[in-house]
């Protein structure tokens, strides 16, 4: 089984042992041996190179619990597909891990940002309560003051009448 490497090898030494063409830097070769091994060459990449950009960008994304259970995926789908070297499916049914894979960090994301909006929100709520004792204790706060200045005008008002009524 060749792989890519030596397949781009052939194709430099099929490049190499060409026929030069005259007063040129060009060289004349076998399009369909050339196309053949491009075929080739496409058919050995693995499916999982197209996908790679958007796994990294998503990784990135996924908490540490999401990121183990991910390992964890993928430690049963490579000990899965070592089982399933020999049989004609293997490229299907790594597209149905992949596929998986990425329907569990959907879940897992949608779990992590309803759990952030319910720690947001019992955060707001206990902000709530909190501002409602403080304003209770300043109103309550606010009356005694009344309280206290209006019997102070009481007094020195007494004090006044009586100041009067010694003249």
């Amino acid at each position: 089984m060749e792989t890519v490497l030596q397949l781009l090898d052939e194709l430099e030494e099929i490049l190499d042992n060409s026929r030069a063409v005259p007063f040129s830097n060009k060289v004349s070769v076998d399009k369909e041996e050339i196309y053949d091994i491009i075929g080739e060459i496409r058919l050995k990449l693995p499916n999982e190179l197209k996908q790679s950009k958007w796994v990294i960008e998503e990784r990135n994304k996924i908490l540490i619990d999401a990121q183990k259970e991910a390992d964890e995926i993928v430690k049963n789908a490579e000990v899965r597909m070592s089982r399933m070297v020999d049989e004609s499916e293997v490229t299907r049914q790594a597209y149905e891990q992949a596929a998986l894979i990425i329907e569990s960090a959907k879940k897992t994301s949608k779990e992590m940002r309803l759990g952030a909006m319910e720690y947001a929100e019992g955060i707001l709520a206990s902000a709530e309560s909190k501002l409602r004792e403080l304003k209770n204790v300043v109103y309550n706060e606010s009356i005694k003051t009344d309280d206290y200045f209006s019997e102070t005008l009481n007094v020195l008002a007494e004090n006044i009448q009586e100041l009067k009524m010694g003249k």
